[in-house]
């Protein structure tokens, strides 16, 4: 198969803590869709955690899971965003943000110390996350005439298509989504019904 058309990420917000020698690592797991959501979350945890030495995190988006983010915030590098974002690849999870805050508890844990925490806090919050997996769905925008209304709702209901949009006139148009491994059928069954415009509009 050319491209994969699900992907796993989770629910909601979910938290994980996890100690050792004195410090203290509250991890905090996020849907996202977006990058623009990241540094609000990010700031909203350092006005809850002022007092916290460090904010690291990871972040992984898209359903191609190929935009991806880490951040040490001060920490040792590759010691701390990494280790969060090795999880997300490991579960291979995308559209969620894991931000992990520390408490320095006086003795110093060395960078595979960091390391070990930084990835356990972030195996604790996904413990407590709910991990859904979504399929990848096209859709695209269809207009006929209204004589071709038999034969366009006949592919819509063949396939249980989903219609997110709809306008019926002397010229119809319709919104539809499906999932993406179905694209190849069911637009080689509309391109038969003519005349008829196609148009891709999202991946979503």
């Amino acid at each position: 198969m050319l491209f994969e058309d699900t992907y796993k990420t989770i629910t909601g917000s979910a938290e994980g803590l996890f100690k050792d020698k004195g410090s203290k690592f509250f991890a905090y797991a996020y849907p996202i869709e977006d990058e623009s959501e990241v540094k609000d979350l990010v700031d909203q945890l350092k006005k809850e955690h002022f007092k916290a030495v460090h904010h690291c995190y990871a972040y992984r988006l898209g359903q191609d899971r190929t935009n991806f983010r880490v951040n040490d915030d001060g920490e040792p590098s590759g010691s701390a965003g990494k280790p969060i974002l090795n999880v997300l690849l490991s579960k291979d999870i995308t559209n969620i943000l894991v931000v992990v805050v520390r408490y320095f508890g006086g003795t110093l844990l060395g960078v595979p110390g960091l390391i070990n925490a930084y990835k356990t806090a972030t195996q604790e919050a996904l413990a407590e996350a709910e991990i859904i997996e979504k399929t990848v769905n096209e859709i695209y925008e269809v207009r006929f005439e209204f004589v071709q209304m038999n034969d366009v709702m006949k592919v819509v209901k063949e396939f249980g298509l989903k219609v997110k949009n709809q306008l019926f006139d002397n010229q119809c148009t319709l919104q539809l989504e499906f999932r993406r491994n179905m694209t190849n059928q069911i637009i080689g069954k509309l391109e038969k019904i003519e005349p008829i415009e196609i148009e891709h509009i999202a991946t979503v």
